[in-house]
């Protein structure tokens, strides 16, 4: 670079003085200045839209809390108000009209002249459509329709008679029948435990179901026990069996507990050898 230039050139002439300028570094730090001023500018720009931005917001959310506030003022004044309550009148229904009545008594026999004037039968064709009573009353036609009648009296409803159910009775089916205590798994072990199978039943090899009829009362007490079925060797076991058997669950008739006979059957089975 010439002397007189020197004193006249910018800084980044005398640096590049030399080199290639076209290379991009020149470029580069020619624009700096430039390019800061248009980034600086820019985030200045942003900042004052966003800072506007939430000005703007705040004011809105304000005035919307105002005019909620105001509404919910006005709906506190429509729940102080006392509610009117309406009262409709009376429905009055309308008198029925009455039904047409012509006088038909029962005819006698007399002489015509004998017969006044206002005696006379009516026509057949008098009596189409009207009811037949002891005076002449007028009124609409009769059409066969039976109005209700005013109030109940009269309507003959009958009420049942109460049913009292003897306490005493003995019911033979029931809802639900009365058990021994503790269900078919405790009448197996009481009866491996107390049933003794009789001598000459063994000795004759007589085996079988010995069905046996008793009564259970309302307290769960076995009494009138007797056999109704099943070899006669083994009977008189199986009545012994329930008369020792203690007190049993009662039945159950309209949910209550009452007595009720019972048929419980006795197996009895040889071992097999």
């Amino acid at each position: 670079m010439n002397t007189s230039t020197i004193l006249t050139a910018d800084l980044l002439d005398i640096l590049f003085e030399g080199r290639n300028k076209e290379y991009g570094a020149y470029q580069l730090r020619r624009t700096y200045n430039k390019r800061m001023l248009i980034a600086v500018s820019g985030m200045l720009a942003l900042t004052l839209l966003l800072w506007t931005g939430y000005v703007i917001g705040s004011n809105s959310k304000d005035a919307m809390a105002q005019r909620w506030n105001v509404i919910d003022h006005e709906l506190a004044k429509l729940d102080d108000k006392p509610v009117e309550k309406i009262t409709p009148p009376p429905i009055k229904l309308p008198e029925p009209k009455p039904v047409a009545m012509k006088n038909f008594s029962p005819p006698i026999i007399t002489d015509d002249k004998d017969v006044k004037p206002d005696e006379q039968p009516p026509d057949n064709e008098d009596l189409e459509n009207v009811k037949i009573g002891n005076a002449n009353v007028d009124g609409d036609k009769d059409l066969g329709i039976t109005a209700p009648p005013p109030t109940d009296e009269g309507r003959g409803i009958l009420q049942a008679p109460a049913r009292h159910e003897n306490p005493d009775s003995v019911f033979i089916k029931v809802e639900i029948e009365s058990e021994y205590p503790g269900g078919l798994s405790a009448w197996a072990r009481y009866l491996n435990k107390g049933l003794k199978y009789p001598q000459d039943a063994i000795d004759n090899l007589v085996q079988g179901t010995v069905q046996v009829r008793f009564i259970v009362d309302k307290q769960g007490n076995v009494s009138n026990v007797e056999a109704v079925g099943g070899p006669s060797e083994l009977q008189a076991e199986a009545v012994r069996v329930i008369k020792k058997s203690g007190q049993w669950t009662p039945a159950i008739q309209n949910g209550k507990m009452v007595n009720s006979f019972k048929t419980q059957p006795v197996v009895f089975k040889l071992a097999e050898e």
